[in-house]
């Protein structure tokens, strides 16, 4: 079996000697690496090119495009399966690319899965609790009859830690693009929507978190408000709504149980970034479209 990994990268020097030794040491290790470099001004390519297998494509940074840039590095590659990882994300162990691999190969028809997020030991308690609800412990594989149960979660997928058969991606087309936020989201749905499958694969592990500020958390918000309005129809109109209040619930509980009243009263405020963002990027999509008409 052919494997390629492909990074994109801007500036990932405190990062990315440690993931590539971590690829390195995987049980089933890569064919090839390739990094996707956006013009990084640090010691990025130099630490890549001290690793054995690792191709440097060079990206104009205002070029970047986060559907034509990963989209053009994977027609690049070589592999049979194509895993995407993002320069911050590490393996938790050695066996998170046999155990993603291995859940993709499980059934027939798989496009795409991705792995398990854990939160870093130093990110806040809230990060924490997110990304436990986000990523549970119990693997599933997810068709267009499962909409009912799982809603939105029924197109999830992160390129922060994602395989794909190749054939299957060239055949769908690839990522949308040019794209702000969300390529894996938008494929995954593309291939439950051609009668393909996507699936989560608790085992394959990576280490992965942001604490975001409320700036930030809003920015974020907006952008992917703006795409999932765009996409919508993609989407099934299936509304993000139900599962947005369902983490709003189960991490405030949860920080109440746990005595954490600041982390309670600064995740409610979170919640008022992430949907205030969501509502605004939405209202600008909708106004685009009117200007435009």
């Amino acid at each position: 079996m052919n494997i390629s990994v492909i990074i994109p990268t801007l500036n990932a020097g405190q990062y990315i000697k440690d993931l590539l030794n971590s690829l390195y040491s995987q049980t089933l290790k890569p064919n090839e690496i390739i990094i996707a470099d956006s013009q990084s001004d640090d010691d990025t390519t130099k630490i890549c090119r001290e690793f054995p297998k690792v191709k440097i494509i060079n990206v104009n940074r205002k070029e970047f495009d986060h559907g034509a840039t990963r989209d053009m590095a994977l027609r690049q590659s070589e592999g049979e399966i194509v895993v995407f990882m993002t320069q911050d994300a590490l393996p938790a162990n050695e066996y998170t690319i046999e155990n993603l691999i291995k859940h993709l190969n499980s059934e027939e028809n798989i496009a795409v899965v991705s792995g398990r997020q854990i939160a870093r030991e130093n990110a806040s308690e809230m990060e924490k609790l997110v990304r436990e609800f986000n990523y549970p412990s119990e693997s599933n594989i997810r068709a267009k009859s499962d909409i009912g149960k799982y809603g939105i979660k029924t197109f999830y997928c992160s390129d922060v830690c994602a395989a794909y058969n190749k054939e299957i991606y060239l055949k769908l087309g690839g990522f949308e693009h040019p794209l702000k936020t969300n390529e894996d989201m938008f494929f995954a749905a593309k291939a439950v929507n051609s009668g393909y499958k996507v699936g989560y694969a608790a085992e394959a592990k990576v280490i992965h978190s942001h604490d975001f500020t409320l700036k930030e958390q809003y920015k974020r918000n907006f952008i992917l408000g703006y795409e999932m309005e765009k996409h919508k129809e993609l989407l099934g109109n299936v509304s993000a709504n139900s599962e947005g209040f369902k983490l709003a619930k189960s991490v405030s509980s949860r920080l109440l149980k746990k005595g954490r009243m600041f982390s309670f009263f600064r995740f409610g405020f979170d919640c008022c970034a992430r949907l205030l963002g969501s509502k605004m990027g939405k209202g600008k999509f909708k106004n685009d479209v009117h200007n435009n008409s």
